[in-house]
């Protein structure tokens, strides 16, 4: 709900009080998780030959979404995934026919995630940041480009140097989708077409990269050169946050190793601790913000639950329960776009928090929430 009332600050802080009062009567508040649709749905081919075609594709189906929310790990654990999911079928919520004899399977996330948080399992929800690709190929004989989110401009002639470009962006585009990556590609229209260019990506020249990159307001950002040949390797750069990591090879390699590196960031197990963070969040002025707040951290998929514990002017104190403690909560909050005012330490009260477990936000209400 949105109150929009010409309120005084008194009459706001009032009624802010107000509600904050009755969301305390009703203690410890759940925090549901946003659902990534297409998190949890696989499309696998139907063997008509098989014994049980239907059961086989279930099962197919279950290591490409197992793969997306819990890591190459488990996947590479038949075995374990036999004993933890003996029967893919109990987990399928709808199933519908694809082109070309495939079958899109859908299955049930939060009973999936249950099995893996119990069996300690590395789980990796809904909190996927977006990660934008800047792909230089070099086509050789001197052709050169950037792959962007259009086809290039080209003349008639020219047909077969289009289809080679959008078989390329359509194949790492697969590639991010079967590991549930969100990834964008550049505009690549006048403004960056006079910044960016092939001999930047080539030459390393990333501060030159990383500055267009603003405009997208990601923080994990995939810089890679190809060559069309084959005859020399893959050269890339990740960028998360402030942290940058070179890789080698073709995007098949390198994509996954970007989804494991963020799985690592974001991911927790199902046996790490559930520890109470004390979540201090300024800038909360108007009743509208308020409810804006508390929707915004029920959508964050790292909180379990959340309480409000003391509010004095614009700012307001909660206990978080969350996997991973603060630092989990910390990357959470980042990629929701909240803004971190510093990391404070200590306890706020006997039993409340370990020491080290309090964070410091500013709620910006004209911000917008990260991809």
């Amino acid at each position: 709900m949105h109150w929009k009332l010409p309120l005084s600050i008194t009459a706001v802080r009032a009624s802010l009080r107000a509600l904050i009062a009755a969301a305390i009567l009703a203690s410890i508040v759940p925090a549901g998780a946003a659902d990534v649709a297409a998190l949890y749905t696989a499309e696998v081919a139907v063997d008509r030959e098989a014994r049980n075609p239907r059961a086989d594709a279930y099962r197919i189906a279950l290591f490409d979404v197992l793969l997306r929310v819990s890591g190459g790990e488990l996947a590479r654990d038949p075995e374990l995934m036999d004993a933890l999911f003996p029967d893919p079928a109990a987990y399928v919520v709808r199933f519908s026919p694809g082109p070309d004899d495939t079958l899109f399977v859908t299955f049930d996330g939060e009973a999936l995630e249950e099995v893996l948080k119990s069996a300690g399992q590395t789980v990796w929800g809904s909190d996927r940041p977006a990660t934008l690709v800047w792909l230089a190929v070099d086509w050789g004989d001197g052709q050169r480009e950037i792959l962007g989110v259009d086809d290039p401009l080209q003349a008639v002639e020219d047909e077969r140097a289009a289809d080679r470009y959008r078989l390329l962006r359509e194949r790492v585009l697969k590639l991010a989708e079967r590991r549930g990556l969100p990834v964008l590609l550049p505009l690549l229209d006048a403004e960056e077409l006079g910044r960016v260019t092939f001999a930047d990506v080539r030459g390393g020249f990333d501060e030159v990269i990383l500055e267009s990159s603003t405009r997208y307001d990601v923080s994990s950002i995939l810089i890679g050169l190809v060559d069309a040949s084959g005859q020399q390797a893959g050269r890339w750069r990740h960028y998360l946050g402030t942290e940058r990591t070179a890789m080698l090879g073709e995007p098949e390699q390198v994509v996954p190793q970007v989804a494991d590196r963020l799985s690592r960031a974001f991911a927790v197990r199902g046996d790490a601790p559930l520890r109470t963070v004390v979540l201090t969040m300024s800038g909360v002025q108007t009743v509208d913000a308020f409810g804006e707040l508390q929707q915004r951290l029920g959508d964050i998929a790292a909180i379990e639950a959340f309480a409000i514990d003391e509010v004095v002017g614009d700012t307001i104190r909660y206990s978080v329960n969350v996997r991973g403690g603060a630092e989990r909560l910390a990357r959470a909050l980042r990629f929701a776009g909240f803004l971190e005012s510093e990391r404070i330490a200590g306890t706020l009260g006997p039993g409340l928090a370990e020491p080290g477990d309090s964070l410091e936000f500013f709620y910006d209400a004209s911000g917008t929430t990260r991809n």
